[in-house]
């Protein structure tokens, strides 16, 4: 589900970027700028691909130690953070058609290298977040649905083609209105998780005790059932033979709610507090900017 919004999200205002762009430079006449609006879609979107594999080498070279928990937790961080800004202000001027046709006019005139810059940065923008949240979704839930990430690409390009080859007119207001809602709570849970991993950077080094005050600590795994246990509540972890809850944060269904939503089996105060902070300041400028304001599409 993470992915498929997220791809989704990003290769929409992808789409628009580059729909928007494409139209300008055909209405004007100026044909022979288009080659550059291609290349500078596949340079960036190659670019990106990059940047994917460097990030995921270097935390693999980590291995699982004190270390590796402070680089997730300052890589989700950074995540959030950027995530949030995405959001509610970068992308405020991403579906400006006015703003973008007035980019490309005067990219198409200071060089002829003018619109693949322009395209080029932009794009490697979009492809430089969407490898920053699914890694960050991945670190967060150690899975990864390739068909949402798939599925998010095919119906965000769909979208793109039937707005600028099919003139069909979209209202784009609630896509992005849904989509930023649930960006919110990605962004909540990445910072929660992050916290979480501090805690666990600092218990491994020995800096505070493992036994620290939780709101709760619910369903932790067990090494064996009750008969008054419901079997099919649980699934059996061959690798620390235990048997785990669904409803734990590694469980079944637990681990699509901390993808979601961030939500912990365990959570620390600090974190608990960290969340329902980033979520009441991301809900607070989704209602003033998607609620009061249109989008232009």
């Amino acid at each position: 589900m993470n992915e498929f919004i997220i791809t989704f999200r990003e290769c929409l205002e992808a789409t628009l970027i580059v729909g928007i762009v494409y139209t300008f430079l055909s209405k004007t006449k100026m044909h022979t700028q288009i080659k550059y609006l291609w290349s500078a879609t596949v340079t960036a979107i190659i670019a990106s691909i990059i940047v994917a594999f460097i990030i995921i080498g270097l935390n693999n070279k980590l291995e699982n130690n004190a270390m590796a928990k402070l680089f997730e937790a300052i890589f989700m961080y950074i995540t959030a953070t950027l995530l949030l800004y995405v959001v509610f202000w970068l992308s405020k001027s991403i579906s400006d058609k006015k703003k973008l046709e007035k980019l490309a006019s005067s990219a198409s005139k200071s060089s002829k290298w003018g619109i693949f810059f322009l395209i080029f940065f932009a794009i490697l923008r979009e492809g430089f977040e969407t490898v920053m949240f699914l890694i960050g979704g991945v670190i967060q839930t150690g899975s990864f649905s390739y068909l949402g990430f798939i599925l998010g690409i095919i119906l965000a390009c769909l979208i793109g083609y039937l707005i600028f080859s099919r003139g069909q007119k979209i209202n784009l207001k609630p896509f992005f209105a849904t989509t930023t809602f649930c960006l919110v709570l990605f962004a909540a849970g990445m910072n929660a998780y992050g916290t979480h991993e501090i805690e666990s950077f600092l218990t491994k080094q020995e800096y505070i005790d493992k036994d620290i005050k939780r709101p709760w600590d619910i369903l932790q795994p067990k090494s064996e059932l009750k008969s008054n246990e419901i079997k099919a509540l649980y699934s059996y972890n061959t690798e620390k033979k235990k048997y785990i809850h669904v409803l734990h944060d590694k469980g079944t269904i637990g681990v699509f709610l901390k993808g979601f939503f961030g939500y912990n089996s365990n959570p620390n105060w600090i974190e608990l507090f960290i969340w329902i902070a980033t979520l009441i300041f991301g809900f607070r400028i989704w209602s003033q900017f998607y609620l009061k304001k249109k989008i232009n599409t």
